[in-house]
């Protein structure tokens, strides 16, 4: 399947720092990107991911499909102490609650800081092309985090749409992509329907 999606990004840059979760997730975001002529640098922040094993696994996926594009791709810290006190008192909520939206703004927090010191004016996430994730929260998670630095703009593109879904499909198979069978954290380890 050939994807039809034209996308322009705000104020027509053609680098943006797209907050990576993981490689299925980010795999058609980057192909179409590249085919629209903008260069993503991938960065890569997910504290909340458990246990290390788990984060090293995707990481290394990340990096596998970033080098094989030629794509720049910044690690950032692993602190998954930091995100458990982020997170606390809310450990009981549901996927899409109150901690899913503190998540969402620690690490867009983050890439909006990087953003900022590296000179990159545009930040968007692969967290958009999650069916399990609520596009609203993801969406104030990054006004919020890019309204803290007066250079950076959230790109609030819907990665749901436009083929890309069946496209992260093929490029799944085609690469051999290890798929988790849930978000990260401790908290979301329960089976899905």
């Amino acid at each position: 399947m050939k994807v039809k999606f034209h996308i322009e990004v705000p104020g027509g840059e053609d680098t943006v720092l797209l907050h990576t979760c993981c490689a299925p997730c980010s795999s058609a975001i980057v192909e179409c990107l590249l085919k629209n002529g903008i260069r993503p640098v991938i960065y890569y922040c997910n504290p909340n991911i458990y246990p290390l094993e788990e984060y090293m696994i995707r990481k290394n996926e990340c990096t596998r499909y970033a080098e094989s594009l030629g794509l720049e791709i910044v690690d950032a810290d692993y602190d998954h102490d930091a995100w458990l006190a982020q997170v606390a008192g809310l450990e009981g909520e549901p996927e899409r609650g109150g901690r899913c939206l503190c998540c969402f703004r620690l690490r867009l927090e983050r890439t909006a800081k990087y953003a900022s010191e590296h000179g990159i004016k545009v930040i968007t996430t692969t967290l958009a092309s999650s069916r399990w994730k609520s596009l609203d929260q993801i969406n104030k998670a990054g006004q919020y985090a890019a309204g803290l630095y007066p250079n950076v703009v959230w790109w609030d593109q819907n990665w749901r749409k436009g083929g890309l879904q069946e496209r992260r499909s093929q490029i799944i198979k085609e690469y051999g992509f290890y798929n988790q069978q849930y978000c990260g954290c401790e908290f979301s380890i329960t089976p899905r329907p």
